[in-house]
């Protein structure tokens, strides 16, 4: 699967998708994750990306022309191989979707996924209407741009994806969610005795799937 993330900062995420599984997933070629600057798109010589708001108003706005360049570019170069390629455009807006493991799922049956990051006061609203697909929260708060988002996006969609996570038995999403324990079994905290739970070590795996279940 392809993601294509558009930001006017290419580098912000690059530690984060160079480490643990999303590094292994894109050597695997399970995954593959480009970065594309904004600014490349741009149609002036200062490489201008956004503007003051019609109709007055504190901040700037990113332009939709860059935007839609941008867009076009990336979907032609992924369908130049003659291969159809089945492409979902999302913009981040704190108006979209909320974001939950359910869509996330859903995207990761595109071939590709385009990855709008806005910045700023906002982005021209003709983007949300006539370039994206979609628009998506991940959350009922304000970042200072959609990379964060796009990130996130990229871990919890590359998660459904088959061979990412090794076995399907590791999505959280199947196995569920329970109080995990390790080594030692009995510590020491703030001078109380903190033991774990004895079903965990009583080798009873029907006991123990059914206290998980219920936990």
């Amino acid at each position: 699967m392809k993601f294509d993330i558009i930001t006017i900062f290419p580098k912000i995420l690059d530690s984060y998708f160079s480490e643990s599984i999303l590094k292994r997933a894109q050597k695997n070629k399970f995954i593959s994750i480009k970065v594309h600057n904004l600014r490349d798109f741009t149609l002036d010589r200062h490489n201008k990306v956004d503007d003051t708001p019609y109709g007055g108003g504190p901040g700037m706005v990113f332009k939709v022309e860059p935007i839609a360049k941008a867009v076009e570019s990336i979907k032609r170069q992924a369908t130049s191989k003659k291969k159809k390629i089945k492409s979902r455009v999302i913009l981040f807006s704190l108006r979209g979707k909320k974001f939950d493991a359910k869509i996330a799922k859903r995207f990761s049956k595109y071939d590709q996924l385009i990855l709008i990051c806005g910045r700023y006061e906002g982005v021209d609203e003709r983007v949300a209407k006539y370039v994206a697909d979609e628009e998506i929260s991940i959350g009922d708060f304000v970042l200072s741009g959609g990379e964060l988002a796009a990130g996130i996006t990229v871990d919890a969609v590359s998660r459904f994806i088959p061979g990412v996570l090794g076995k399907y038995e590791s999505l959280e999403e199947i196995k569920g969610s329970y109080p995990v324990y390790t080594k030692p079994d009995v510590v020491k905290i703030n001078n109380n005795r903190r033991i774990v739970p004895q079903v965990l070590l009583s080798g009873n795996h029907k006991k123990i799937d059914e206290w998980r279940r219920k936990k």
